[in-house]
């Protein structure tokens, strides 16, 4: 926003600490085509060169996945799509997404993921199948993103122990080793810096040096936040949105993740080998509201493309 011809910064809440501003640099969010049609300009609402996710969710048209990736990418937007394993079919429809990603949007990133499906569509099933196509190496692809889950996944270890997924972990720490592409780790939200730090911490001196890009729900109303947390299996941290329900005070007041980020921030200030390096927020609120909340607080200096 300009005054006299001059600019002005966005305004910051008043509790924004230099630690989470910097915690909060290089930020990415996430959106799905029928949440981006309903945002005018993402310039008027993000920072430039904000990564944008974009999720794919079953039954989602590719070429409305790729129309999405177009327009982020033609607005200066860097664009993650998601690439989840058990609805691609086969090689060949693999190859096809890659070919409309980069051929009509210019995409060179992506996340791979199983994707929320019990019964895969073809003969892929895990990130690691996608992975191991070859295909994303053979396009060049400059980040490939991967699944974390820093309170287990019950989908992978039915029995509550962390065995396949660490397994997981290894395998893709080695596939890292070999590729030319940058690989970080995108994970679940979660809801309590504590166990983030445990398990981010255990899996380093576990020998897996991949960043972390440490998932957080963005401000939402309690009862959406507890509705998403438990359809994606979030673990003990959804007791802190229960704790919060509990209290008739705080019931009808939208949940903020101030006090996480905080936690993670002053962490990560104090520990600068601290393996998470960047924030994702899904906008379980809305990505306005997200955007807003996230730009007030700092992230990537708190100013909208377009103001800039």
């Amino acid at each position: 926003m300009a005054l006299f011809g001059l600019k002005t910064k966005h305004p910051k809440a008043p509790q924004v600490s230099q630690n989470l501003e910097v915690f909060l640099k290089n930020f990415s969010i996430e959106v799905m085509p029928r949440t981006a049609e309903k945002v005018e300009n993402f310039k008027d609402i993000l920072p430039k060169n904000t990564r944008v996710y974009i999720a794919h969710i079953e039954g989602t048209p590719i070429e409305d996945m790729v129309d999405t990736a177009r327009r982020l990418a033609a607005d200066g937007f860097p664009t993650m799509p998601h690439f989840p394993a058990r609805i691609i079919s086969n090689k060949a429809m693999l190859n096809d997404w890659i070919t409309r990603y980069q051929g009509e949007a210019g995409v060179d990133q992506a996340l791979l993921l199983a994707g929320g499906v019990s019964k895969p569509h073809g003969e892929y099933k895990s990130s690691m199948d996608l992975l191991e196509t070859g295909l994303f190496d053979k396009a060049n692809f400059k980040n490939i993103h991967i699944a974390g889950h820093p309170e287990g996944n019950k989908d992978i270890d039915p029995d509550g122990s962390r065995k396949n997924v660490d397994a997981a972990l290894k395998w893709k720490q080695n596939f890292k080793n070999k590729t030319n592409a940058e690989m970080a780790i995108a994970t679940q939200f979660a809801f309590e810096a504590g166990p983030i730090i445990e398990w981010a911490n255990s899996i380093k001196s576990a020998g897996i040096d991949i960043p972390i890009h440490i998932g957080i729900a963005g401000p939402a109303k309690l009862q959406t936040l507890i509705k998403f947390a438990i359809a994606c299996g979030v673990g003990p941290s959804l007791k802190v949105l229960q704790k919060r329900a509990t209290d008739v005070t705080k019931l009808l007041l939208p949940y903020e993740p101030i006090e996480v980020l905080s936690q993670l921030a002053d962490y990560k200030a104090n520990n600068p080998e601290f393996n998470i390096s960047s924030v994702h927020f899904f906008p379980l609120g809305g990505i306005k509201t997200n955007a807003k909340w996230v730009t007030e607080n700092g992230g990537t200096s708190g100013i909208p493309a377009n103001q800039v």
